[in-house]
């Protein structure tokens, strides 16, 4: 099997260790929609994302979720379950076709063991996504809606890129960006309208263009 560069369990892997890693791994592939894992599901293993991109969300409130990051090539999905967790605390979804390299929990603990690198680079990984989620909360808190959706879709961008029309790759749902940004999709499609008068936004179906990045950008408040 021929490992994927940017793989982030081969990247960091010592060479020697390749062969066990084609041994006890496994090529999967996911259709856009369809669930990787789902919150509550009894852990199995960890997936390593080699192309596409997958949502990771949470359930939030009884029939809302709450989308916590966009996972893409060179992530890592399960590694919250590290540790005590019997089951998956989040669930992953494919917002596109989708392939991973899949692994169980004890040939990953076995890993962490063998390769140091691997080892400090999961820290620098688990770092980072706590960074990321406590500046997700402050934003939650300390932000109006206007100003999270606009941080939304300028993170989307980011991720997405945008075709040769300018307009933000992959289209995201409506109630998946309302979700990313902590609001209902009531309140997202106002307020994308009002960015569209303001002319910072330009809609064409799903598809948006972000005309003014800098008026878009410069929106963003927070609440002391």
């Amino acid at each position: 099997m021929n490992q994927h560069v940017n793989c982030f369990l081969c990247k960091h892997s010592l060479p020697e260790w390749k062969t066990a890693i084609e041994t006890n791994s496994q090529l999967l592939n996911f259709k856009k929609g369809e669930s990787i894992f789902k919150e509550g599901d009894a852990v199995t293993g960890f997936y390593f994302i080699h192309s596409g991109k997958v949502k990771v969300h949470k359930q939030w409130g009884s029939d809302k979720e709450l989308i916590i990051k966009f996972a893409s090539e060179g992530d890592v999905l399960g590694h919250r379950a590290i540790g005590s967790n019997e089951q998956y605390p989040v669930s992953a979804t494919a917002i596109e076709p989708v392939n991973v390299c899949f692994i169980n929990t004890i040939f990953f603990q076995t890993s962490l063991k063998v390769n140091n690198e691997l080892t400090y680079q999961m820290m620098l990984f688990y770092a980072h996504e706590l960074q990321e989620a406590e500046l997700s909360m402050r934003n939650m808190v300390h932000m109006d809606v206007k100003s999270r959706i606009a941080e939304a879709l300028l993170k989307i961008k980011s991720l997405f890129g945008v075709n040769n029309e300018g307009f933000i790759n992959g289209a995201l749902s409506r109630q998946d960006i309302a979700s990313y940004a902590g609001t209902t999709y009531e309140t997202l499609f106002k307020t994308l309208n009002e960015l569209v008068k303001e002319e910072v936004l330009l809609l064409d179906g799903k598809n948006i263009l972000i005309k003014d990045e800098l008026k878009l950008k410069e929106g963003i408040r927070t609440r002391e």
